[in-house]
């Protein structure tokens, strides 16, 4: 079986092949970063992690997931000095909240993440690029799953192999098992269920166990962060910066529509991310417009009481507004046409409401949109968002980053209660 699985590897280098391993092998000495391993260490042994999501979980929480996986890789690569650890990104596919049909195939990382970013904390390729290189064969597949018996008395962190308790992405064929990550198939040497309850380093001893090149952590989502909202969550989470194409969208809308800005608002940020310093935000103002995000949909049934109706919204602008001296407001929201239209409607003739719905003549995907969404409403001067909306968790992210002041960041609007509790303020550590 191991034999089969070394065979089945790139027959033909091509030099594309060839380019991309440069890359990789670029980034990888770029990333080793804050790590206690001489650089004459690295590049031993490459290994790869691959990692999976649980199916309904949407864009913003998968983004989460890269965290605490990118975490994970980076504790590998400061504690393993013998191992070339390289994160492989799984593509967007069939995302729950993407009712676009031009997004039904999968999707690189690339077309909304610069890659040269994240690999400035750890090395990544996406799983094409790992299939080009190295063929379709895993060596071991690790499903996480919880205890089936519960957490029990007290919090420890822990793991076992035990049964498999429901249904995931591989199924035995003679002596492999064969399963899709994200529409590609692979083919795996070996698979267990392990059931865990710990963060992402609980998974170190777990990966390193096994000799293989290639791990895969099925159900990533199933693992905490280390130390969420800690520095090295923070730092992470600072290299991912946007596809440049969607950041230039976003900048000409927010120009054209929005007399906004980097230079004017203060939100200017070093090229390398690595060299943005605590106080080098202190000019930060943001572009004279209030920007919302009203959730609707699907959260109308799950946390129904706390989201205002449209009347009750349109309220809560119009006051924030008139404290502000502003006249122009963002929206981003995946509420239906009716109630857009009302919200409009309730906002004119004091209020502008400004949208962005692309240019003419472009076809960018559902997931494209929300990126250039969140980039415009991150660069407001105030931000209010949803309850409980990873969507808006995203935006505070962006601005903390940016350098906004939390009480300009960290709000929301409130459903039935006029006087309802605020979101946690995770406020960035460097």
């Amino acid at each position: 079986i191991l034999l089969t699985f070394m065979m089945n590897k790139c027959i033909h280098i091509t030099s594309l092949c060839i380019l991309l391993r440069l890359v990789t092998v670029a980034h990888s000495s770029d990333a080793n970063n804050g790590g206690t391993c001489p650089s004459s260490a690295k590049n031993m042994h490459t290994r790869y992690l691959l990692y999976t999501v649980n199916y309904g979980e949407g864009f913003n929480l998968r983004r989460d997931v890269y965290v605490r996986m990118a975490n994970l890789v980076h504790k590998l690569r400061t504690e393993r000095c013998n191992e070339d650890w390289i994160l492989v990104l799984p593509p967007w596919h069939r995302i729950y909240h993407w009712f676009n049909s031009r997004t039904s195939a999968p999707v690189p990382w690339a077309q909304f993440f610069d890659l040269e970013s994240l690999s400035r904390y750890v090395p990544v390729i996406e799983l094409d690029q790992y299939i080009n290189e190295t063929g379709r064969g895993v060596d071991q597949v690790h499903v996480l799953q919880h205890y089936a018996e519960g957490w029990g008395d007290g919090w420890e962190e822990k793991h076992h192999v035990r049964p498999c308790i429901q249904q995931h992405e591989f199924r035995q064929v003679g002596s492999v098992w064969e399963g899709t990550i994200s529409g590609r198939l692979l083919h795996a040497a070996a698979l267990d269920c392990i059931s865990v309850q710990g963060t992402s380093s609980t998974l170190v001893p777990l990966v390193t166990s096994s000799s293989g090149s290639s791990i895969v952590v099925a159900r990533a989502e199933t693992v905490l962060h280390d130390h969420f909202a800690g520095a090295e969550y923070w730092t992470a989470r600072r290299s991912m910066r946007f596809a440049r194409t969607l950041v230039a969208r976003a900048n000409t809308f927010r120009m054209k529509n929005l007399n906004s800005t980097d230079e004017a608002d203060g939100t200017l940020v070093p090229h390398d991310w690595r060299k943005q310093t605590p106080g080098a935000s202190k000019k930060v103002k943001g572009g004279p417009y209030l920007s919302v995000h009203l959730r609707r949909r699907d959260f109308l049934r799950a946390k129904g009481d706390e989201l205002p109706t449209i009347r009750h919204a349109a309220k809560q602008m119009q006051k924030l507004l008139q404290q502000l001296h502003l006249d122009t407001l963002f929206l981003a929201t995946d509420a239906d046409q009716e109630d857009v239209s009302e919200l409009v409607t309730l906002l004119q003739p004091k209020c502008r409401v400004v949208r962005y719905s692309g240019g003419t003549g472009d076809r960018l995907s559902d997931g494209e949109l929300a990126v250039v969404d969140q980039i415009i409403a991150s660069h407001a001067r105030h931000f209010i968002g949803s309850h409980e909306s990873t969507f808006s968790y995203r935006i505070q992210d962006e601005r903390e980053i940016l350098g906004f002041a939390a009480d300009s960041t960290f709000n929301r609007l409130c459903g039935k209660r006029k006087d309802c509790q605020q979101p946690a303020r995770w406020t960035i550590v460097y």
